[in-house]
C-alpha cells in the first residue's frame, strides 16, 4: 500500500469512533502493536528530541525500504509513534521524505493533543524524515 492509501484507510478508521476517549483508546492500540525496540537501541542518538516522553526511534533499510522500530515510555506517545510507524513503515525513503502526513490533520489530533504532545509529534514526523532523507541519499550514492 501507498503512503497515501494508508492514511486514507487510517482516517476512514477513525471516523467510525464517537469521541476523543475511543480515539485515544484506538491511539493506545497502535502503541501496543509495536514490536519494541532492543534496548541496545535505545540510546541517545535513536532518541527523539523534543518529546517531553522519551521515544527511542530506530530506522534500517531492507530491500530499498526504510524500516522502523520504536518504543516510549508513555502510552499515548507510544501510540502516536506507532501510527507513524503503520504509516511510514516499509515504504521508499523518498517518498517518505516527501510525503504529505495530511491525516494529522484530518483525524484531528492537532487539535486534541496538548501542546507538549504535539510538539512531540512534529518532533517525530521530523526525525522519521530525517531518517528517510539520509538513507535515500545513501541510496543514491551507491
Amino acid at each position: 500500500m501507498t503512503i497515501n492509501e494508508i492514511q486514507d484507510e487510517i482516517i476512514e478508521e477513525f471516523e467510525f469512533f464517537g469521541d476523543w476517549m475511543e480515539k485515544y483508546e484506538h491511539i493506545i492500540d497502535f502503541g501496543k502493536g509495536l514490536s519494541g525496540i532492543d534496548e541496545e537501541l535505545k540510546t541517545d542518538e535513536n532518541l527523539v528530541k523534543g518529546c517531553q516522553s522519551r521515544v527511542w526511534l530506530h530506522a534500517h533499510t531492507d530491500a530499498d525500504r526504510l524500516k522502523f522500530e520504536a518504543d516510549s515510555d508513555a502510552v499515548i506517545t507510544k501510540g502516536l509513534i506507532g501510527l507513524l510507524i503503520k504509516v511510514l513503515d516499509n515504504q521508499d525513503p523518498k517518498e517518505i521524505a516527501n510525503a504529505d502526513l495530511y491525516f494529522i490533520d484530518e483525524i484531528g489530533l492537532k487539535e486534541h493533543l496538548s501542546p507538549n504532545r504535539s510538539n512531540g509529534l512534529v518532533s517525530m514526523v521530523k526525525k522519521m524524515k530525517f531518517y528517510a532523507m539520509a538513507h535515500a541519499a545513501k541510496n543514491d550514492q551507491q
